[in-house]
């Protein structure tokens, strides 16, 4: 049977209700100083909002290193009524620190395993899928190291693999390399941040291929492309990808939380949410929340 490994433990896919399928509720990186979601209050604040908008469940994409705080997630999800889903893998070697990169040589697949079947250091919280990042247009030696820890992680497991792509760029060469060489099977990929690159030809060929679109936001600093996503989702919905479509709102520094000045979770609900049923009608709107996150993270666990 198909689950998603919530930080409670697996279930149904039809259980999450709306869902978020790319958040944060704790992160931390050396490239936003000053602006880490480290506060447990805030994330139970920005969760109990987002219940209110309707909302059901969140993937959290906030991977190794990166203030994950996995002990904090199964009281919050238990408190606010939301489940939670929560990460293993690597970001960008820029997130990170020369020696902590040198400790997961030669193990980071180990590590990602680990992480999804038997829990995140000493808490015991399973993580649900691994995420991992490409560069700008390419993937250097870190991407491919990561991408193919995250491939055989997959393999061992059959966890979701979510990318992280720079700028919405590169979905291609991520293809490539997952599906083409690394022999993950597209259905497995969730692609993130494809609306900071409208460019309607790459996301028609990368929804060719069977992976999952994430379109997130919105972003202050990308936001010159968040009125385009709209036109995007019709496009690809026109096509007849809308089971491939996934919605989040990417919130990553305390100042994007709704509780602390900015849209966050509940703005996925409040605005984006009717703004994308005027474009594409109701019930594909229902469906990318609802249903297509249920695929996307359900596996069958091994």
């Amino acid at each position: 049977m198909s689950a998603v490994r919530t930080v409670l433990g697996d279930v149904p896919p039809g259980e999450l209700g709306v869902c978020d399928a790319h958040d944060h509720l704790f992160f931390g990186s050396p490239r936003l100083p000053g602006q880490e979601l480290r506060s447990v209050a805030a994330a139970r604040a920005e969760l109990v909002a987002f219940r209110a908008q309707g909302g059901g469940a969140v993937v959290q994409w906030t991977p190794y290193g990166l203030g994950r705080r996995a002990a904090d997630l199964p009281p919050l999800s238990r408190e606010t009524g939301v489940h939670v889903v929560a990460a293993t893998g690597l970001h960008q070697a820029v997130h990170y620190d020369e020696d902590a990169l040198k400790g997961l040589r030669g193990r980071l697949a180990d590590v990602f395993v680990a992480e999804l079947a038997e829990g995140i250091g000493a808490s015991g919280v399973r993580a649900g899928l691994v995420k991992v990042a490409g560069g700008f247009h390419a993937l250097d030696a870190h991407a491919r190291w990561t991408m193919t820890a995250a491939a055989e992680a997959h393999h061992a497991t059959g966890a979701t693999i979510a990318v992280h792509l720079e700028l919405g760029t590169g979905a291609l060469d991520v293809l490539d390399l997952l599906c083409g060489e690394l022999g993950v099977p597209p259905c497995r990929v969730v692609l993130g941040h494809l609306n900071r690159s409208p460019d309607l030809v790459v996301h028609r060929q990368a929804a060719d291929s069977g992976c999952y679109l994430a379109f997130d936001g919105p972003s202050h600093a990308h936001h010159a492309t968040d009125w385009r996503m709209p036109d995007a989702v019709r496009a690809l919905a026109d096509a007849g990808f809308g089971d491939r479509l996934l919605l989040g709102a990417d919130t990553t520094t305390a100042a994007a939380r709704s509780v602390g000045g900015g849209p966050g979770m509940p703005y996925l609900l409040r605005r984006v949410r009717p703004r994308l049923v005027h474009a594409v009608g109701e019930d594909l709107v229902g469906r990318i929340l609802m249903e297509n996150p249920g695929r996307a993270f359900a596996v069958e666990w091994s």
